[in-house]
């Protein structure tokens, strides 16, 4: 038997409970159907049903914001240890299920297995990490001052909701509420409709790891009803989202008459500048990696490669020969490299820049089409003769598709990376140091990389800057949202108080 059909045979064992029962909203610790009734998932694979899914509604989202509220103080006043032996049963309940994490959001999201087989474990890392700070996240300052000693410390800012993507669920959802549970937060989690089964795993994960009812809760369905019914509901006290651009805006707009705090992660267009004197075969490998893995469905992905004109027709020939030997094929099978997109709706909107593609006046070099009709797949495409005017330069795809723009100088390059409305990351590739440190300098983007592709270190901030969101995820930064400042002011000795009305 091939290990693609080992896989595809460990899923069907997998998925027989959620064919047979489907996938409920989880309230309180219990299964709760949801009041819109159910709406069907399928695999973007071949078409296939997976199960029918609970279909939330601001009924259910009601019902969980008020058992994450009414279980709020117990986990807030947890002590930290225990809070944290908790977190670590988590990470080792994530690591025992990896594969069955790995082999369902294969089938559910399009992703393939080389990628999601190591999603699953980082997902363990992050619960780790944050339950390694636990005991230290409401740690604060002494601050000296002539009349008063002055103490800072941190409390949970309360009930939480976390509204997660498509792309790469798991890994994503174990970002936001491990910090958010290791700082003492309840949580409503609304994970994508696309994508339902592994948010299902995580909370059974959770639940038998001892994290008490409440704590977390599931409600599924679609961001119309439930999410918009999440991000105005007054027990919730921020939210913490992960998606595109417009609908982080319409977030903003929904919590306003509650004045919740928001966490943004959203879109990017982001630049890889190589320039002439970089190490080009390094710099062609993180290319090609950081847009056409994880089918080039991440925000971080550098869908903009900007190549010195003195290396472009040469960078661009062996680009042309590597995308072009890129596997597509099952996302189960080990082999492949990239797997089907998530839907109907977004591989309809990725083929659509084909044409855009031709219109603009760009240059298909590779790819541009679809593979096969079972699914959605579509060819790793590059775009190049292209300039960043054209749509294909400003607009987020989402998708394995490159635009490639030659730049002469470095000041051109700066210019051409920051006319963006984005700025998540940006990737330089070159071996003058002080070059490096001029153009990190004036580059526009939350977070660079130089020499590098995308390697995340979970204590350094995550996050963008112009419409690529709000705030930073990571380390310390994590717990800056999740939680309030609170200062104490103790006088040390009869200072003078003015006295009025004597």
């Amino acid at each position: 038997m091939s290990k693609l059909q080992e896989n595809i045979t460990k899923l069907d064992g997998l998925l027989a409970r959620f064919r047979e029962g489907g996938i409920l909203n989880r309230v309180a610790g219990q299964d709760v159907a949801g009041s819109g009734g159910f709406f069907a998932n399928t695999s973007p694979v071949d078409k296939s049903m997976i199960c029918d899914v609970a279909h939330g509604t601001a009924a259910d989202i009601d019902a969980a914001a008020k058992a994450a509220k009414a279980a709020f103080a117990d986990w807030r006043d947890m002590p930290a240890l225990e809070r944290k032996k908790i977190l670590i049963r988590i990470a080792e309940g994530i690591e025992a299920r990896a594969e069955e994490i790995a082999l369902c959001e294969c089938w559910d999201t399009g992703q393939a297995w080389r990628f999601m087989s190591k999603a699953a474990l980082r997902g363990a890392e992050n619960f780790r990490y944050f339950a390694d700070q636990v005991t230290a996240a409401r740690d604060g300052k002494h601050l000296q001052s002539p009349t008063l000693m002055n103490i800072t410390t941190r409390t949970p800012i309360g009930p939480i909701g976390v509204i997660t993507p498509w792309n790469t669920p798991f890994m994503l959802s174990t970002w936001k509420i491990a910090p958010a549970l290791a700082a003492g937060c309840t949580v409503v989690h609304k994970p994508a409709e696309a994508s339902p089964l592994s948010a299902r795993l995580l909370v059974e994960i959770a639940e038998e790891a001892g994290l008490p009812p409440g704590v977390l809760n599931t409600v599924n369905g679609f961001g119309e009803d439930a999410g918009k019914a999440l991000t105005e509901h007054k027990d919730i006290k921020a939210i913490a989202f992960v998606g595109e651009s417009r609908t982080g805006s319409m977030i903003t707009k929904q919590g306003a008459d509650t004045l919740k705090r928001v966490h943004l992660e959203l879109g990017g267009k982001n630049p890889v500048i190589v320039f002439d004197d970089a190490d080009l075969e390094r710099a062609l490998d993180a290319v090609i990696f950081m847009i056409y893995s994880i089918n080039g469905e991440r925000c971080t992905s550098s869908s903009r490669l900007l190549v010195q004109e003195t290396i472009r027709e040469e960078f661009e020939a062996k680009l042309v020969a590597r995308v072009n030997n890129i596997k597509v094929g099952h996302p189960l099978d080990p082999d492949t490299e990239i797997g089907p997109l998530i839907s109907e709706e977004h591989f309809t909107k990725v083929t659509s820049y084909f044409d855009i593609a031709k219109e603009d006046g760009a240059t298909i070099a590779a790819g541009g089409e679809t593979v096969g009709d079972a699914g959605y797949f579509v060819r790793p495409t590059l775009f190049t003769d292209a300039n960043n005017q054209m749509r294909i330069a400003r607009e987020e795809i989402f998708g394995p598709v490159l635009t490639s723009i030659p730049f002469g100088t470095e000041e051109e390059a700066l210019e051409i990376a920051n006319d963006t409305d984005y700025g998540l990351t940006g990737y330089v590739w070159t071996n003058d140091l002080t070059r490096a440190l001029r153009f990190t300098d004036k580059l526009e983007a939350g977070m660079i990389w130089v020499n590098s592709e995308n390697v995340r270190h979970l204590p350094t901030p995550f996050g963008g800057v112009k419409a690529s969101g709000i705030g930073r995820d990571g380390g310390d930064w994590s717990f800056e949202f999740y939680m309030e400042q609170k200062h104490v002011g103790f006088a040390t000795g009869q200072h003078k108080i003015s006295r009025l009305g004597v």
